[in-house]
């Protein structure tokens, strides 16, 4: 799908990769929802671009995701595509792992992205060209990381539901496709549900394998991993991985 002129509901809009998006996407054309729980930031971000809007928005909240929803297609006229980017970490071993936090981890990174989806795929039905959506995953669910397992279990359940709903929704003409970011330096680890508003080192960066530094692998800007995005919503194409897993990839 080509990015000029669509409307492009973006979740997770105020910082990181999604800030990043935001950005790429508008000097493209496209015309921006963008969505996040801050709304100074995501009312500075949208004065910003030529044509966008601020839908503050809990991700957890389903009732406040499906108006959000509702918000940009009354607002637009239509969506053309979602960007499930909004996500939180949870790194821990997983005899330690707090349930509590689990459960909350997995809401906002599988629940309300399957919410929005819900609330999506009704308006792209009913559009000729249907709707591209584009659920960000991980590179933890291309490896077996020690310490990060409640995390990448999200991410495997969110790879289950898109690739499967790209099966479902094919002769809709509704296209659902999987990024995969590699290490990308961003406040992620900052945001970390088990750190609750802690920092630790490298937390800029995200996570770094056991004994410090990168481990071999390659760290992308949240720049480089919006380019990825835009290629997932180019392309159409089912699973598009980020410049830092390009020795992760499964074989051809």
């Amino acid at each position: 799908m080509k990015i000029a002129g669509k409307v492009v509901v973006l979740t997770g809009a105020s910082e990181g990769i999604g800030l990043a998006t935001a950005r790429l996407f508008a000097n493209l054309g496209a015309r921006l929802a963008l969505a996040a729980r801050s709304a100074e930031k995501l009312n500075k971000l949208a004065a910003e671009l030529p044509d966008a809007i601020a839908l503050p928005t809990d991700m957890c909240d389903e009732q406040a995701v499906r108006q959000m929803i509702a918000q940009a297609n009354d607002h637009y006229g239509r969506i053309d595509v979602l960007i499930n980017n909004a996500g939180q970490g949870l790194h821990t071993p997983i005899a330690d792992t707090d349930l509590g936090l689990y459960r909350a981890v997995f809401e906002l990174n599988v629940v309300s992205v399957l919410n929005a989806m819900q609330a999506v795929i009704p308006i792209m039905r009913k559009q000729p060209e249907g709707g591209v959506i584009v659920n960000i995953s991980s590179g933890t669910t291309r490896m077996t990381l020690p310490g990060v397992g409640p995390y990448a279990s999200t991410k495997h359940a969110l790879n289950a539901i898109s690739l499967t709903a790209r099966q479902e929704l094919a002769l809709e003409r509704i296209r659902v496709c999987l990024v995969y970011p590699a290490i990308t330096a961003t406040g992620f680890h900052q945001h970390l549900a088990n750190l609750q508003g802690q920092t630790q080192p490298g937390a800029s960066t995200g996570w770094r394998p056991p004994g410090g530094g990168s481990g071999g692998i390659q760290i992308d800007t949240p720049e480089v991993v919006a380019e990825t995005i835009r290629e997932a919503v180019e392309t159409e194409a089912a699973e598009v991985f980020a410049p830092g897993l390009k020795n992760r990839r499964p074989p051809a």
